[in-house]
């Protein structure tokens, strides 16, 4: 699986290269600005794009701006975007163009490296991954109903979808059976009156929505 790294800390960009090497990505460029990322996406067409947020000159918005672009110009190329810190805005202008191939964790996340490498094969295949930091401020933050709806699993059901786990993630999470997560998240979709869907990126895509009325 071939990756872009896009990371102006140089400590930090080195150590994903070796991270991402070991854990049997292909990084065929590393760079430390918007503009090189860009280049290197056109140049190379990598499955995934590692994008921290804020790079030179100002360290503000350049790297979800590139981002951005790369959703627009690049649509095959899944991204990733890396986070000191949880930036509502940012999560919902990338969530706001596709959701499939999108992911958005805070850089505490890389420490914990087998989720870390996860999330990162899962949106390369075309899913998602929300930090579970951003999933709790956006359900906290839209708290009132129809969420006051959900039974407290069904919440937590709720939260596991919106971090883009499968049923099967979910199943391995919380040690319930099978049907008992059907069970949950068709009652989730009727209580938030949202039609159910078949694959991943589409649950979150309507929890997304949900969560920004």
């Amino acid at each position: 699986m071939r990756i872009v790294i896009a990371e102006d800390s140089v400590l930090l960009r080195a150590g994903l290269t070796r991270l991402l090497g070991d854990g049997g990505f292909d990084v065929v460029e590393a760079v430390a600005d918007a503009d090189h990322l860009l280049r290197a996406v056109d140049e190379h067409r990598p499955d995934v794009a590692l994008v921290d947020v804020r790079m030179p000159p100002t360290h503000t918005d350049e790297g979800i701006r590139a981002a951005l672009v790369i959703r627009h110009q690049f649509p095959a190329v899944a991204v990733v975007v890396l986070s000191q810190y949880v930036e509502e805005r940012y999560a919902t202008d990338l969530l706001s163009v596709r959701t499939s191939g999108i992911g958005y964790l805070l850089k505490d996340r890389v420490a914990h490296v087998t989720d870390f490498l996860d999330a990162l094969r899962r949106v390369a295949a075309g899913g998602t991954a929300l930090d579970p930091e951003v999933v709790a401020q956006l359900i906290v933050r839209h708290r009132p109903d129809p969420l006051g709806r959900l039974t407290p699993r069904e919440s937590e059901v709720l939260r596991l979808m919106a971090e883009g786990r499968s049923n099967n993630g979910i199943v391995d999470t919380l040690k319930v059976s099978h049907s008992a997560v059907e069970k949950y998240i068709s009652s989730i979709f009727t209580k938030l009156d949202l039609p159910a869907a078949d694959s991943d990126h589409r649950r979150v895509l309507a929890v997304v929505k949900f969560l920004r009325t």
